[in-house]
């Protein structure tokens, strides 16, 4: 076997195919980092949601507010959707109060069905002047759509999914592409949801409030921009920016790697290549809601709304707009868009640039290169030490650079390749000595201790594993009375199954604890024997104490049977066991076909065990033991001898003895 301190002999002859095969597995964890499967980018999703639970953004002084539809308001005022006069009022008090601007984290694309005209046509029963004085009552759409032209208003949108068009004219969005048309990359929808013509009309800006999960469901990222039908449509905070910064153009900056961020209000946005942007979150702020029936009843001081963006959305259970985050199971869709206006305006975006998938690449590549150059030179432990070194640092340059500058680069990559090039290395050493113990654990764990297996594994020349004359000891057990106690259970043989098994296993334990090797189990018989396939001089003792565990474990199981056919209320019927016990030269080794063989012995010892067990019954003792065995034993050893009885094939008879128990 290879010296593992010799290193040459354990790489290989100059180290070649180690190398190749560690540069093979370079290449592939290479190819599949561009691929990016799914678990790659959970894995690296989870450890940027752990940097963000470490060190989540602060909450600071809340330049958003938000005007929540609560339960409470529900509770008030009454099931949604509510007027359009009561929303048109909403939109006032908050305009008085100073809001910046007002963004909605809802679509209205139909008509009001609560708008007095409406009610009139709906109603039964009305009398003509009631239904008269109703249609006289102003449309709450055009109530609504002027308190809008009386503020800074957003309203939302939504995408729509394939196969589905809703008809609409849109104004033109004020947008410039830099370095290239963008529309390739962005998230896409056929088309939206829009709101009523008379509300987008009054309305300073339009924005989509969509989002994005995760494969897992969670929402990291937001798109900034949507491709919609051929044209870019911003989204919901990013145009709510632009109405607040004045209403100037947007800009897309597109380089060689994809898109590289937006312009808003002359700012630069940082963002990934598909336009989406990484949200710094904060847990859940309560302060930032105010409930919506506050806002109407006045409820409020407006230095919470002055000078602030406003959202208005929905944290209601019924209403079902509760996403996850990295730091929230249930987060309301309006506080995540609240969130992404924080997270640009107080300059804490988190980054991942489009050069970070070819650093982590590059990274990995350098740490493959040194494991694959200095294993053959220094051994396996002291490049495991060096490599735990280096990745330690790169699990804090990752951290480092998240927490001090916000960028997002994966650490558990370069890691997982680094690992891979290695243990590929020294699978390459020791693969041929494995293989060698599996072969042994294979062939005989099942037959023997697992102290004996290890033995044989750690010194395999103990073993030979072809066929070979050895003096053993057998052991045969029986169960007699069993055909009666199967008739017992013709009507539920998984029982006798159960049975069975909860009677050979103590047997089995019994002859293994003694260093036995069970050859095999016949029904409700087995066959073992000791002495090979390693050297036990005590081999006739051991079997004997091996059979008395036996008649142990037998008597404690039968007791445990009594007792329960008792309790149940049904006959006992007993099982009795007879062992037979032989001493003699054997062959063992494996023998069967080429397809399927087994580890066995064969020889007249191995016939007079097993007749030897089948006289126990005739002899009425539960043990019996050939002339040989007990001119192994101890001389200490009570036998109490029994009869004389011919073998087939010999014709002087042989003595057998009964154990004292």
């Amino acid at each position: 076997m290879a010296s593992i301190g010799n290193r040459k002999s354990w790489i290989g002859r100059g180290g070649t195919l180690p190398r190749l095969l560690g540069l093979a597995v370079l290449v592939a964890l290479t190819l599949l980092k561009y691929s990016d499967p799914l678990p790659l980018e959970r894995l690296r999703h989870a450890v940027f949601d752990r940097y963000l639970a470490a060190k989540p953004r602060a909450v600071g002084d809340l330049p958003v507010a938000i005007v929540d539809i609560d339960d409470r308001s529900l509770q008030a005022l009454g099931q949604w959707p509510w007027s359009r006069r009561v929303l048109a009022e909403l939109v006032d008090r908050l305009q008085a109060a100073g809001a910046a601007t007002i963004g909605f984290d809802i679509v209205f694309p139909e008509p009001d069905r609560l708008s007095p005209a409406r009610l009139a046509q709906t109603l039964p029963g009305l009398t003509p002047e009631m239904r008269g004085r109703l249609e006289a009552e102003p449309d709450t759409d055009r109530l609504l759509a002027e308190a809008i032209g009386r503020s800074r208003v957003v309203l939302g949108r939504s995408g729509l999914g394939q196969g589905q068009v809703q008809a609409g004219e849109d104004p033109p969005v004020p947008l410039a592409m830099i370095g290239g048309d963008s529309l390739d990359l962005l998230p896409a929808y056929p088309d939206m949801v829009r709101n009523l013509p008379i509300l987008e009309k009054n309305a300073a800006g339009l924005g989509l409030f969509s989002v994005l999960p995760e494969a897992d469901g969670i929402i990291r990222r937001v798109p900034t921009a949507f491709a919609i039908g051929g044209q870019v449509r911003p989204a919901l905070a990013v145009e709510i920016l632009r109405v607040a910064t004045g209403g100037d153009a947007l800009a897309i900056r597109r380089d060689s790697a994809g898109i590289s961020g937006l312009v808003i209000g002359g700012h630069p946005l940082p963002t990934e290549r598909d336009g989406r942007l990484w949200v710094h979150y904060t847990p859940h702020a309560p302060a930032r809601f105010v409930s919506a029936v506050d806002v109407l009843e006045g409820r409020f001081t407006p230095e919470r709304f002055r000078n602030r963006i406003v959202l208005v959305g929905a944290s209601a259970v019924g209403l079902q707009d509760l996403r996850p985050t990295p730091l929230e199971p249930a987060m309301p869709g309006v506080e995540i868009h609240a969130q992404v206006l924080e997270t640009i305006l107080g300059g804490a975006v988190l980054v991942r640039p489009n050069l970070a998938l070819g650093a982590e690449v590059l990274a990995g590549a350098a740490l493959a290169g040194l494991i694959i150059l200095l294993v053959p030179v220094l051994g396996p432990l002291p490049v495991l030490v060096l490599g735990l070194a280096l990745a330690s640092l790169t699990l804090w340059l990752g951290w480092f650079l998240f927490a001090e500058h916000g960028v997002l680069i994966d650490p558990v990559y370069p890691l997982i390749v680094g690992f891979s090039v290695y243990v590929t290395l020294v699978f390459a050493n020791y693969w041929r000595e494995q293989r060698q113990k599996d072969a042994i654990r294979s062939a005989f764990q099942h037959y023997l201790a697992p102290s004996l297996v290890e033995r044989m594994v750690r010194q395999p020349e103990l073993l030979a594993l072809g066929g070979e004359t050895r003096m053993l000891t057998i052991l045969f057990s029986d169960v007699r009375g069993f055909t009666s106690v199967a008739e017992s259970y013709q009507e539920d043989p998984q029982a006798l199954t159960a049975l069975m098994n909860r009677l050979l296993s103590p047997l089995s334990e019994a002859i293994i604890a003694e260093g036995g090797t069970i050859d095999k189990y016949m029904g409700d018989a087995i066959m073992a024997f000791w002495n090979a396939p390693l050297d036990m001089p005590d081999h006739a003792a051991r079997a004997l104490r091996a059979a008395r565990e036996m008649r142990r474990c037998h008597s404690m199981l039968e007791a445990e049977r009594r007792r329960e056919a008792e309790e149940a209320g049904r006959p006992y019927l007993p099982l009795e066991i007879g062992i037979g016990i032989n001493s003699g030269r054997c062959v063992v080794g494996n023998m069967g076909s080429q397809a399927r063989f087994d580890y066995t012995a064969l020889g007249d010892a191995v016939n007079l065990a097993s007749r030897l067990e089948g006289l126990t019954a005739h002899y009425g003792r539960p043990i019996l033991i050939g002339e040989a065995s007990a001119a192994l034993l101890p001389g200490g050893e009570a036998l109490e001898p029994v009869d004389h009885v011919a073998v087939k094939g010999k014709t002087e008879p042989t003595r057998i003895f009964a154990p004292r128990l």
